[in-house]
């Protein structure tokens, strides 16, 4: 191997090594398996190739077509608020190819992952998890009841034009969302609350 062809994967070593250490770390998130998954899956494949550059920044990338990849510290905190399990069967609203769901994928027993539209529609049911990857207006009744008795749902909520990372738990057949921390998370127009009408 030529040094021009080590070179690149150094950087994005210490990019990852950078991010642990000036991105989650400070900001809290500490779960050694978060870290450990973060530290090893490249963030770089899963953006633009003219967006590789910037893979690592504390902010969202632009993917095309409207989508966004979060920013790091958005998903390092929702994956220690979701604390998946072995064993557990879990729903990834989102790319299922992408970042999110390559962090979780050896964390979990099962990964299902839909689209964003996909969750207004009627499907399967009984995961003990939900992650939405992005920020929603309304949590759609098809996606609530896809989440089994007792499960539990993390995801971005927006109000009054802020988004915000929030966590629930299904308990007598309803899902409530609770308000975590004002975060920059990019916001799904699928699940956007119904215009209403006003003079």
């Amino acid at each position: 191997m030529t040094m021009t062809e080590e070179r690149p994967l150094a950087s994005s070593e210490a990019a990852r090594r950078a991010m642990i250490d000036s991105q989650l770390r400070p900001s809290g998130v500490n779960q050694p398996w978060v870290l450990a998954a973060m530290s090893t899956v490249p963030r770089e494949d899963f953006v633009p190739e003219a967006m590789r550059g910037a893979a690592y920044i504390d902010r969202a990338i632009p993917l095309g077509e409207g989508r966004w990849l979060a920013a790091p510290l958005v998903h390092g905190r929702m994956l220690e608020e979701a604390a998946p399990r072995a064993g557990e069967r879990v729903l990834l609203v989102g790319d299922g190819d992408g970042y999110l769901a390559a962090l979780l994928r050896p964390a979990v027993g099962a990964l299902d992952s839909i689209a964003p539209v996909a969750a207004l529609e009627a499907g399967d049911g009984g995961y003990d998890l939900v992650i939405v990857d992005g920020a929603i207006e309304v949590l759609p009744d098809a996606l609530a009841d896809r989440i089994a008795a007792s499960g539990r749902i993390v995801t971005g909520i927006v109000s009054r034009g802020i988004t915000r990372l929030a966590a629930g738990r299904k308990a007598a057949g309803a899902v409530s969302l609770l308000p975590l921390a004002e975060m920059g998370i990019p916001v799904l127009p699928e699940m956007a609350a119904p215009q209403r009408w006003s003079f």
